[in-house]
């Protein structure tokens, strides 16, 4: 499992009144850069009452914040930025996505990555598995797609090909329409939520219940058949 960087609070971004917001917002960690892309605030339908069973009942979700999110998903080289070892299976290329990582140590490598940047105010941590969905989905600029930025999961995403079950680095396929990589396939991307099961109450701001068993898991693998990896797929964590 991997996971991807969300921002929260794009308000915060802004130290001037009526400044306009930046699409697009660059880092740098002991010499190793990163990017968030915005994603607007905005309204969706989480879900797919045509998909697996803990896909539905598809239904209506609200986020009143903009944020911001990762335009890949953590990589090896980002990861060894801030946590000085390298927990991943697959090695070799220092833009793989760090993998074979726990949701707490995903938690602690974010406490210190917001350590390393005080100025910008502690704003990183796992996106909401709405935050995730809505980004995956291309945020106000989606077209609908099943997987990530396109019907065809060949041109966004990697997946089981039967025979070579690896990660690759990240950025190699197309983005989303929001210009995110990966959000299907190549490695799950942990969520902060606890993991619930649906309703059909519409939701604003969804962070999930307070305690639970495990945490969700979305986006799909480089090991599992594509059809795994559409941007409503859920799975989870213990």
């Amino acid at each position: 499992m991997g996971f991807i960087l969300a921002m929260l609070s794009a308000m915060g971004i802004c130290k001037d009144k009526g400044t306009a917001r930046q699409n697009v917002l660059s880092f740098s960690v002991n010499g190793v850069d990163f990017t968030m892309h915005l994603v607007e605030h905005g309204s969706f339908i989480i879900g797919d009452d045509e998909g697996f069973g803990d896909e539905r009942p598809a239904h209506k979700v609200t986020l009143t914040k903009d944020y911001y999110i990762g335009q890949t998903q953590v990589t090896q080289e980002l990861w060894m930025a801030v946590i000085d070892n390298n927990p991943s299976r697959f090695v070799g290329e220092s833009q793989l996505p760090v993998e074979f990582v726990t949701w707490l140590e995903c938690q602690d490598f974010i406490k210190k990555l917001n350590e390393m940047t005080p100025d910008k105010g502690g704003l990183f941590a796992l996106p909401t598995e709405a935050e995730w969905e809505y980004a995956a989905r291309g945020g106000k600029l989606s077209k609908g797609y099943m997987f990530a930025g396109s019907n065809d999961d060949t041109e966004v995403a990697w997946f089981d090909e039967g025979w070579d079950s690896l990660t690759h680095p990240v950025a190699q396929k197309k983005a989303n329409e929001l210009g995110l990589y990966d959000m299907s396939g190549n490695v799950w991307e942990m969520c902060a939520d606890y993991r619930c099961e649906y309703s059909r109450q519409d939701a604003i701001d969804p962070v999930g219940p307070e305690k639970g068993e495990c945490r969700v898991l979305r986006g799909g693998d480089s090991f599992i058949p594509a059809g795994n990896g559409h941007v409503s797929c859920r799975r989870d964590i213990y």
